[in-house]
């Protein structure tokens, strides 16, 4: 059976670090923070390492893009002896537009991109070694230690990276551990594109048999009124439906007219509509929304389809109260073996 792990976008750093210490005793295998330009995911997981002792913790995702590789690499190794060996290294570019206007960067090709940064990384977690002497379409670090040099915890941090379309999945089978899912993928995308992608990552970054974990990130809403919750879950997928990167994943998905439906209300901001324009199908096929049984159900379902399951509590349009009664509420009710 897949581990099960929990991530919460909304909140504050205390509140998301009190969610990972109560997965933690609720039994998850995993807790996991975003990054968004609310919160920091490196200083949101240090404090989540502070609160918890055994629960594997990971960033989904931090952005890899806006900070050095050197910075990104003593980031993590920092995080790892801080929890222990825990770490999963989650990263992600964001779309085109993020990388632009949010980080001021050239958005071609993320994918070569990434490509270029995760054997960097490695590299120079290895620096207690050899020197790095590195010189790419991205990145140039010359790193020769001026002192004694240390081994991290561990020179093998795992690192996962984030894909949407065929391309950017690719990556984690060339040069990842692991693909963090995206919370519009559906089971015929993934069968007929993430995994086809993976695999095709694999053979041409020539390690067929690599091992590369397949997380699904899959929202999940909870209430005694099953209409509220899916309702609520229909609203976080209208958020992810907004960018227009994201169009050809909803159309192999059979969803294309709701995309275009969604982006017109953002474009007006006009949020109701935009919860209003993702049908009880796509819920059904994106989400698992419902009563407690009816969620348990689904993410069951969702754990026959990936290696690791990572359920995530709507956020969008919702109070700071319900949006802390949710995250509560998917740690005591989707505690792995309850139900």
């Amino acid at each position: 059976m897949a581990t099960r792990g929990i991530t919460v976008l909304r909140g504050g750093v205390e509140s998301v670090a009190a969610t990972a210490a109560a997965a933690e005793r609720a039994g998850f295998g995993t807790a996991w923070t975003p990054e968004f330009y609310t919160r920091s995911a490196i200083v949101t997981l240090a404090r989540m390492a502070t609160v918890t002792a055994d629960v594997r913790l990971g960033t989904s995702i931090a952005y890899a893009t806006g900070r050095s590789p050197l910075m990104l690499a003593t980031e993590a190794r920092s995080l790892d002896e801080l929890c222990g060996g825990r770490l999963v290294l989650g990263l992600g570019t964001g779309t085109r537009r993020m990388m632009e206007d949010w980080h001021g960067l050239d958005g071609a090709a993320p994918a070569v991109r990434m490509e270029e940064l995760v054997p960097l990384l490695r590299s120079i977690w290895r620096l207690h070694e050899e020197p790095v002497a590195h010189d790419g379409r991205f990145y140039r670090t010359h790193l020769v230690p001026t002192a004694e040099t240390t081994a991290p915890v561990r020179p093998d941090i795992p690192v996962y990276t984030a894909g949407v379309n065929p391309r950017m999945i690719e990556v984690a089978g060339r040069v990842g551990d692991g693909l963090l899912g995206h919370p519009l993928f559906s089971r015929p995308y993934l069968e007929e594109v993430v995994r086809p992608a993976i695999d095709r990552g694999r053979e041409k970054g020539e390690r067929p048999d690599a091992p590369v974990e397949l997380c699904g990130v899959l929202i999940c809403a909870v209430h005694d009124d099953a209409d509220l919750a899916r309702r609520e879950a229909a609203a976080q997928l209208a958020f992810y439906c907004a960018p227009k990167t994201y169009g050809p994943l909803l159309e192999a998905s059979g969803f294309g007219g709701v995309g275009e439906r969604v982006r017109a209300a953002f474009a007006a901001k006009d949020f109701a509509a935009m919860a209003a324009a993702v049908p009880d199908e796509m819920v059904d096929a994106m989400a698992a929304a419902g009563t407690a049984a009816e969620v348990r159900a689904r993410v069951a379902q969702a754990e026959a389809e990936f290696d690791h399951v990572i359920t995530y509590p709507p956020s969008f349009g919702l109070t700071e109260e319900r949006c802390d009664e949710l995250a509560a509420a998917l740690v005591d009710e989707l505690a792995p073996g309850r139900g």
